[in-house]
């Protein structure tokens, strides 16, 4: 990076990235259009190349095989004509295919200059460390967006599967990688040990064909590839006729554990992630000692490995906007490394895409990693009452709000977001309290605004209200001694839930009341400062703009972003059937409760939010937090919070 990276223009204008213009007649494929949309979409695009610390070329670079129809012809001309290739200083250039039959060697058919490399597939002695970066092998038919979870649903203890091991695929009889998928067949047992090959594929085959062939295409087909991967405990990966190959992927979705047999290959996103958590890296010189091997893994080990494979799938490999995205990030922390992320950022949950070094390189001030540091959030919170009626007279919740609010012994400050059209009411209006109440003006006044990550707010938590919410101090106290048990996920008090409606085929929305939920009302809630960052400067600018449209719906994406972060649903605690003062029918936002409008509207929302998301990140829970001896039928003087059940 040093001597062939130029930091001038990043430093100056930040980590932004252009793509060139494409030019007409260039074919494009598919996997190609999605990996420049991706940039496209991502906070670092920027159509202005004065402005670009990095390039991506147009044309497309991802197949070099000759023999392959998506093969670009004269690329090394077409490159050298752009203007501000400049010898390939500060481009990224991505490629999955290189070579070609018969040695396969890691040639792209025109010179790269000084461009770093994102490539599938890259040799260990071809990578250059900290310079290039190593991507997945991954097929036309990956999602650009949002793909499918990993398929571990439960964990089963003992975490055996009926397969030991598995291998399904091509064998190639002569040529390079041929080597170790043609002696699997020393290792395959057809019973816990199941690795199959065929040479059945090419149009000569035929003539090639060797004694083992009949037999091997034969129980080929016996096993189904689904079933094997989804009930094997470990799945083997060998080189194919180039070092990466599509299993790795599926592998790592199926929560299989890898078994790497590629000798060389530089394992992608090696820079970020520790593999050996997560996959056996085996030798092909050493193939038969493969099953003793994976024989003698711990059970417990093979759990943290299984439950590793679905981390890493979800947060980085899901889509090729997530294969692109991670690339993106890797580059950004080599050029900022005084605010890069460390290790564990990138190897725990939520993983590095969500933990930005632009809020903070400390791990303190994420929700996720107080137990690995044995601290504690810090024990107050600060309020948020989001106002958006004129104050008139002495007896509107909004001061009834205050009051109770001030006198938890967790408060530290309340501030009043004015999202009124009226001025700010004088200092005398608000009554007197315990704790510093501070009015600020709502930037433009729109409904994203009280998620704004405001620097008035100092403490790790934030009490998110509506201005007609109904709530005792009990129950402010009693909802923030649950948050400090789970500083990461939303807590509090009016639940709402989601489901799939079958006759509309989309998403619905409900607020009746059942034995479940899947997301908590920012109303009255708690949640960590650190959302607030991440929906500012996260979400798109098209679903900030639709919630400040329609004034509706900024509570429904915030859990979709909580659970997202998460993959959990948020807490409910204790029940309540009223959290909204209905006294001021007219003027209130509570008159918008009983407006079907508001209610299609939330419809809508939910299924513009999921398309954005690629999948439906809400998880539904049936857990309802109460305080000890809640409702129970013993004295009142045994209780800690008793005004809770006179609600």
């Amino acid at each position: 990076m040093d001597s062939c990276f130029d930091f001038t223009v990043c430093e100056k204008n930040g980590f932004k990235v252009y793509v060139y213009p494409q030019q007409k007649g260039e074919k494009i494929s598919e996997s190609y259009q999605n990996i420049l949309a991706a940039i496209e979409g991502s906070r670092f695009y920027t159509s202005d190349p004065g402005q670009a610390c990095l390039f991506v070329l147009s044309l497309d670079t991802l197949d070099r095989d000759q023999l392959s129809p998506q093969y670009v012809h004269s690329l090394k001309t077409k490159i050298q004509n752009l203007h501000l290739w400049n010898n390939g200083r500060n481009h990224l250039v991505f490629n999955l295919y290189s070579g070609t039959w018969p040695d396969y060697t890691e040639d792209l058919g025109f010179d790269i200059g000084q461009a770093m490399l994102a490539k599938a597939s890259i040799s260990t002695e071809n990578f250059r460390p900290n310079f290039d970066v190593s991507i997945p092998l991954f097929s036309k038919d990956h999602p650009r967006t949002g793909g499918e979870r990993g398929y571990l649903k439960y964990n089963s203890i003992p975490p055996f599967r009926k397969y030991m091991l598995v291998f399904k695929g091509k064998r190639y009889l002569t040529g390079i990688g041929s080597d170790t998928r043609n002696a699997l067949y020393h290792v395959h047992n057809g019973e816990d040990v199941v690795l199959l090959t065929t040479c059945k594929h090419g149009k000569d085959w035929q003539k090639h064909k060797d004694a083992r062939c009949d037999r091997d295409n034969a129980e080929y087909d016996k096993f189904d590839y689904r079933e094997m991967l989804h009930n094997s405990t470990f799945c083997l990966v060998p080189r194919g006729r180039r070092l990466g190959s599509f299993r790795f992927l599926e592998a790592l979705q199926a929560a299989c554990v890898p078994v790497m047999l590629s000798n060389g290959w530089e394992l992608p996103f090696s820079e970020i992630i520790s593999w050996n958590t997560a996959a056996v890296i085996g030798d092909e010189r050493l193939l038969l000692q493969i099953p003793s091997t994976v024989r003698s893994i711990h059970p417990d080990k093979i759990l943290s490995m299984r439950q590793q494979t679905q981390f890493l799938w979800e947060a980085y490999f899901t889509s090729v906007e997530k294969i692109v995205l991670t690339t993106l990030e890797i580059i950004e922390d080599r050029l900022f490394r005084h605010a890069s992320r460390n290790s564990l950022m990138w190897n725990s949950l939520p993983g590095g895409l969500f933990t930005p070094p632009q809020y903070s390189a400390y791990l303190g001030d994420f929700p996720f990693f107080y137990a690995q540091l044995g601290i504690k959030p810090y024990p107050k919170f600060t309020a948020v009452i989001h106002a958006v009626t004129p104050l008139v007279s002495q007896s509107q919740p909004i001061l009834k709000l205050l009051v109770a609010v001030a006198k938890s012994q967790y408060c530290a400050q309340i501030v009043v977001l004015w999202n009124c059209d009226k001025p700010l009411p004088a200092k005398h209006r608000w009554p007197s309290t315990p704790v510093p109440v501070i009015v600020i003006e709502g930037e433009s006044k729109v409904m994203s605004s009280r998620f704004q990550p405001y620097e008035t707010i100092v403490t790790d938590a934030v009490l998110s209200l509506d201005e007609d919410t109904v709530l005792s101090t009990t129950e402010v106290d009693f909802a923030f001694t649950v948050w400090q048990s789970f500083p990461e996920r939303i807590v509090g008090y009016p639940a709402r839930s989601h489901f799939w409606d079958r006759n509309k085929e989309r998403w619905g929305y409900t607020s009746k009341w059942t034995n479940d939920y899947s997301m908590v009302l920012t109303g009255a809630a708690i949640y960590h400062r650190y959302y607030h960052y991440l929906y500012t400067n996260y979400l798109p600018t098209s679903l900030k703009s639709l919630v400040d449209q329609l004034a509706n719906c900024e509570d429904i994406l915030m859990n979709f972003l909580v659970s997202a972060v998460t993959k959990l649903p948020p807490i409910k605690v204790t029940q309540k059937k009223q959290y909204k003062e209905t006294m001021m029918g007219q003027t209130s936002r509570s008159s918008r409760w009983a407006d079907p409008d508001h209610f299609a509207q939330r419809q809508t929302c939910m299924n513009k939010f999921a398309s954005w998301f690629g999948s439906m990140p809400l998880v539904h829970s049936q857990m309802r937090l109460d305080p000890v001896l809640f409702k129970d039928q013993v004295s009142i003087l045994r209780k800690k919070y008793r005004d809770i059940e006179r609600l």
